[in-house]
């Protein structure tokens, strides 16, 4: 009953949210997006346990600053013939412990931890490559107001209070740097009236928030693939990859995709830069199994995510496993 009074909540609140963005048609190809990740799709309650993202990313139609214009001079691997895009995203990410019921929670276990942050992003495209550099400001610690966010939700539910968020990890400001490159439908295949492609990317991620190297691919597939890079997620280093094809009829497709990162910092796990707290020995290999499928409709996106873990830290014991349902619009 918790766990589907949470949903029911949340959907709820997503839809109020919507209830406000016009319905317009693809008149530009400016896009907005809400992005919803949390663990309660997986039946369970901790470690990640909830990722809120909204983010708006310009289309080709719209003018590129002379900030964007110039930072993509700047980026020597940029390619020189590209279409600039320029995108915006504001998001609170809360880690908690396996047990939150728990006043002094285990030291073996991951420590409470909020993120609230906003980001800015440049978006490089040439045919199929698309190139995507992004930074991210932001505080971790009681400044988050993740403690909060979660307590008062809990309470809206009528749900068991989390009560170890005095233990979480003290202030800190966060600055991370992110690149990263996907090739688009580098190959396709025709099986029988469907198609199936993969997108496979590289990049990487520096400062004290996060600190990473990552790669990975992902497979498509469905009747009329759209030429696009999958859905969006909250995670890490990707807070302005909104962009999706506009249709005029109904469409949908099916993914599945791999990524692996070999990660030398993750505040989250590692405690703070520069004062003491809680912290565990993470694992410098993690990896995430995701799947799901994407409905598009003239300008309107709804796609779902469901993503599997490997163990970040060294006495997890188990994977983990969360849910990610984004609406997206074009205008």
């Amino acid at each position: 009953m918790y766990l589907r009074a949470k949903l029911v909540n949340t959907l709820m609140l997503i839809g109020l949210l919507l209830s406000f963005i016009p319905s317009t048609h693809a008149t530009q190809q400016n896009s907005i997006s809400f992005t919803q990740e949390n663990d309660f799709f997986s039946g369970s309650d901790g470690h990640y346990t909830n990722g809120l993202r909204f983010a708006w990313v310009s289309g080709t139609n719209s003018p590129t600053p002379n900030w964007a214009a110039n930072v993509a001079r700047f980026v020597p691997w940029f390619p020189e013939k590209q279409t600039i895009r320029h995108g915006y995203a504001i998001g609170q990410s809360m880690f908690t412990p396996r047990h939150t019921r728990d006043t002094d929670p285990d030291i073996n276990d991951r420590p409470y931890a909020g993120w609230l942050y906003g980001s800015i992003g440049l978006i490089a495209e040439q045919d199929q490559q698309l190139d995507i550099l992004s930074l991210t400001i932001g505080v971790v610690g009681p400044s988050s107001l993740a403690g909060e966010t979660q307590t008062a939700f809990h309470d809206l539910i009528s749900s068991p209070q989390p009560m170890g968020w005095d233990k979480q990890l003290e202030d800190e400001l966060g600055l991370n740097l992110m690149f990263q490159r996907n090739w688009r439908g580098l190959s396709r295949t025709q099986v029988n009236d469907h198609q199936l492609d993969y997108t496979p990317h590289v990049g990487f991620t520096l400062g004290n928030i996060y600190t990473y190297a990552n790669g990975g691919i992902t497979l498509r597939f469905g009747e009329n693939l759209p030429f696009d890079y999958g859905p969006p997620r909250v995670q890490h280093g990707l807070p302005t990859v909104t962009d999706f094809s506009h249709h005029k009829n109904f469409n949908h497709y099916w993914f599945a995709g791999i990524e692996t990162r070999l990660v030398a910092k993750n505040i989250f796990l590692d405690g703070n830069t520069f004062v003491d707290s809680r912290r565990v020995n993470k694992n410098p290999l993690v990896a995430d199994l995701q799947f799901g499928v994407i409905v598009d409709w003239e300008s309107s996106r709804l796609s779902y995510t469901h993503v599997f873990r490997t163990p970040e830290f060294d006495t997890q014991g188990r994977i983990d496993s969360f849910g990610a349902l984004t609406y997206s619009l074009r205008y």
